[in-house]
């Protein structure tokens, strides 16, 4: 098991600069050399609009669920250090979790340690002595990460991240604190059992299909299990969701990257990924197939290989029509 750095300090009710109130719960860690709050935490945003986020001049807000409750979480990285104040009846659950989500559990020994690193591609290399600091987040949180991700399935992420907003809005419940402590648009996302009262005319008003929307609910009749999963490692929560009709190899993999900070799942079947990877790599395109054959060498790592490739500024040609941003909801 990986150790999170040494806490510096935490807290319960503890004294906060006046734009933050007093917080229920606080924590302090030391960041890694070169660390960077806004990368680490990117591929939890779904978007600029996500209103499960809000920018903060030295960090960032966001807000969920933890079984003790709702929490809103300032995260800031300032003078070397990462502090997390948090808001509500899960706020020290929240902190105590603040580790893996900044990202403090990944490690990156086998990824830099010779002959691994020697085996990586130039620009892979470069891309990580460009970024020596970049760590992926885990928040364990499967329900959190399945519903938007399921969301995306099949669609342009312009569509999903548009219904994703709406249904938020619409359904979603203001964050503890909101316009007091924190942001006045913070929202924690809808719980299991709200999801399930989403009827099927609001769905197709957010855009979203029935064959996504069906999915989403058979997920969620069974939501206590899908929690559970986040206990356990990467693989054995990739193979519970592809259990469920309507999952698969894609869906699992963009989750257990979020909630697992997974360093070897690779979202097969990515309308774009498997071109991206071979034009990258060998000057062509490729299908997924020949993706995987060449990301082999680095089984484990796949993944972090996968990162570094985007953090290398590759830009593969683009073929073809883009897919079409379909709108049904006047339908």
């Amino acid at each position: 098991m990986t150790l999170a750095p040494p806490l510096l300090g935490t807290s319960g009710t503890a004294g906060a600069p006046p734009w933050a109130g007093t917080a229920d719960a606080e924590g302090a860690w030391a960041a890694p050399a070169h660390y960077s709050l806004a990368a680490t935490c990117f591929p939890l945003q779904r978007g600029d609009g996500d209103p499960t986020f809000a920018a903060h001049p030295g960090g960032l807000w966001t807000a969920f669920r933890t079984p003790e409750g709702t929490v809103s979480l300032l995260l800031t990285h300032a003078g070397g250090e990462l502090r997390a104040r948090a808001w509500g009846a899960g706020a020290e659950e929240a902190v105590a979790s603040a580790p893996a989500l900044l990202g403090l559990t990944d490690e990156w020994d086998a990824f830099d340690a010779d002959p691994f690193h020697a085996s990586l591609p130039h620009l892979v290399r470069e891309a990580r002595r460009r970024n020596p600091g970049l760590r992926a987040p885990a928040t364990g949180r499967i329900v959190e990460a399945l519903v938007p991700t399921i969301l995306e399935q099949k669609v342009t992420t312009v569509e999903a991240r548009r219904a994703y907003r709406y249904l938020l809005r619409r359904f979603g419940s203001p964050a503890p604190g909101a316009g007091r402590v924190a942001p006045a648009g913070l929202v924690i996302a809808p719980s299991a059992a709200e999801w399930l009262r989403v009827p099927s005319w609001e769905w197709h008003r957010a855009g979203v299909g029935p064959q996504r929307s069906a999915t989403i609910m058979r997920a969620l009749r069974s939501a206590s299990g899908l929690e559970r999963l986040g206990a356990k490692t990467a693989p054995e929560a990739a193979a519970g969701l592809q259990s469920i009709p309507g999952i698969g190899v894609w869906t699992a993999a963009e989750v257990t990257q979020r909630t697992h900070a997974d360093p070897d799942s690779i979202s097969v079947g990515d309308f774009h990924l498997a071109k991206f990877v071979g034009f990258a790599l060998t000057g062509e395109r490729t299908d997924d197939a020949g993706m995987l054959r060449l990301l082999e060498p680095w089984r484990g790592q796949r993944q972090r290989v996968v990162r570094m490739l985007y953090l290398a500024g590759v830009r593969a040609p683009r073929f073809g029509p883009r897919m079409t941003i379909q709108d049904h909801r006047g339908h």
